[in-house]
């Protein structure tokens, strides 16, 4: 079995359990070892999501920290470069999210929603990517959402996901002429994990997407250059397009 990120580490937030975790075994599946990070520790969720990664035959490093606090974000990042002295890959997948319509969500609620949804992508980009321009080599990849695209529900969340695309873009520009560096995203649907199916509270989910998908093409692009993939925006009909149908 080929393994496209042998030798690769990926540092995957918001890791312990849904899209997070599926696109860590992912990584894991292709040859990356893994630092895992997450604001919540001590559910066990995410000692889980590190034993299934070893049982893959990686190193993990799993730490915890908010993503939304500069402090934190320069202790994982120095943490991950300690044990590895290096991260290839960045995943920029840690999101909140609120079910109230607008007029019933309080000021702090659409605070915390974007200040985990975009300063935390913006956070944990500013940190570590100087260390991928140094190395010449890097990928950068930001978890986007349907709801980026299409206005159903929560305002919130659309909104930072709106942002997160944007953000891609920009700073896929601005990083053009640095050899060897890729800023990408991909759009999930609704996917079929326990985070999203604890919402559905009983409504139809037959169109929704399975996790395996999110699982595989993440890594995927991961592990391709960084010329073919940055700058653009990956729904799974892109994704299948490029690299074919998954589950």
């Amino acid at each position: 079995m080929a393994l496209p990120l042998k030798g690769k580490v990926a540092m995957v937030t918001g890791a312990r359990q849904g899209l997070g975790k599926s696109i860590s075994l992912g990584m894991a599946e292709a040859g990356a070892d893994l630092v895992i990070c997450d604001r919540v520790t001590d559910d066990g969720k995410l000692a889980e999501t590190a034993q299934e990664i070893e049982a893959l035959g990686r190193k993990t490093l799993s730490l915890g920290g908010d993503i939304t606090v500069e402090e934190d974000v320069n202790n994982i990042v120095n943490k991950s470069l300690e044990k590895f002295g290096k991260i290839d890959v960045l995943v920029n997948n840690a999101g909140v999210t609120a079910q109230d319509s607008f007029l019933n969500l309080p000021y702090r609620r659409w605070r915390l929603i974007l200040s985990v949804n975009l300063d935390g992508v913006f956070l944990c980009s500013k940190v570590v990517l100087p260390h991928m321009i140094e190395k010449k080599s890097g990928m950068i990849i930001n978890v986007s959402s349907i709801l980026a695209k299409e206005i159903r529900m929560n305002i919130a969340y659309g909104v930072t996901k709106a942002g997160v695309e944007r953000f891609t873009l920009g700073l896929a520009r601005e990083m053009r002429r640095e050899a060897g560096i890729g800023i990408t995203c991909v759009r999930p649907y609704f996917v079929k994990t326990e985070v999203v199916m604890g919402f559905m509270d009983g409504r139809d989910t037959s169109d929704f997407e399975e996790p395996i998908i999110w699982q595989r093409y993440p890594a995927m692009l991961a592990g391709s250059k960084p010329e073919d993939v940055t700058g653009k925006i990956w729904d799974k009909a892109a994704l299948e397009e490029k690299f074919g149908k998954i589950g």
